[in-house]
């Protein structure tokens, strides 16, 4: 059983993406791709927006329409674990802890793989205050969707202070156990998704524990 929706309503997932949405995305993908390279290998106040553009192949008009700051042209690199995470909760079972669930996702191998330019990017936030920015929009944005899919589960409302506190908590989470991740495997090319999966469980196994006192 996934979870609750609107009867007769499809979610988002479930209607297929136009061509002209297919090019988008996979240019703002190029685009956040080239992005990091380029900070990587010269550093984020070295990079300009025009040079992300032209190793695109795109003017630097085409650019600013999509990202209004080079910063924030990582942001679809940054959001896709985020949006994975998202869809996995529109199917989590009714009678499954979510720690339950996780841990099923990562013996089948259902969790997505971290790729060497989302963990450079992920530790260039600790230590670049704009890109750290960038980083806490995509999980500020994904606030209010983790409460809707969280209230639709438990038959509450998105608005309610316990779903708030809930859908921070996870929100939190996932974040820690992306940086956590990142960090211990920085010099670990070829870290598994076993370690993807043992950050991801001890993050929420600790946010399913509650406060120690």
């Amino acid at each position: 059983m996934s979870v609750a929706q609107e009867p007769g309503r499809p979610t988002r997932a479930d209607v297929p993406l136009s061509l002209a949405e297919r090019r988008k995305a996979a240019l703002r993908i190029e685009i956040a791709s080239e992005a990091v390279r380029l900070f990587t290998t010269q550093g984020v106040s070295a990079t300009t927006g025009e040079q992300i553009a032209q190793t695109v192949g795109i003017s630097s008009r085409t650019l600013w329409r999509h990202f209004p700051t080079k910063e924030s042209c990582v942001l679809p690199l940054l959001t896709a674990g985020l949006e994975f995470a998202m869809e996995q909760l529109r199917h989590w079972p009714a009678g499954t802890s979510l720690l339950d669930y996780f841990t099923d996702a990562g013996r089948r191998g259902g969790l997505p793989s971290a790729t060497p330019e989302i963990l450079d990017l992920i530790r260039m936030t600790s230590t670049d205050p704009a890109l750290r920015a960038v980083w806490l929009q995509a999980h500020d944005e994904a606030l209010p969707v983790l409460a809707r899919l969280l209230a639709a589960r438990s038959g509450g409302a998105a608005d309610d202070l316990r779903t708030k506190v809930h859908a921070a908590t996870l929100n939190g989470a996932l974040r820690a156990a992306a940086e956590e991740f990142a960090r211990r495997y920085a010099d670990d090319p070829e870290a598994s998704d076993r370690e993807i999966t043992a950050c991801l469980l001890a993050s929420l196994r600790a946010a399913s524990e509650g406060l120690p006192y």
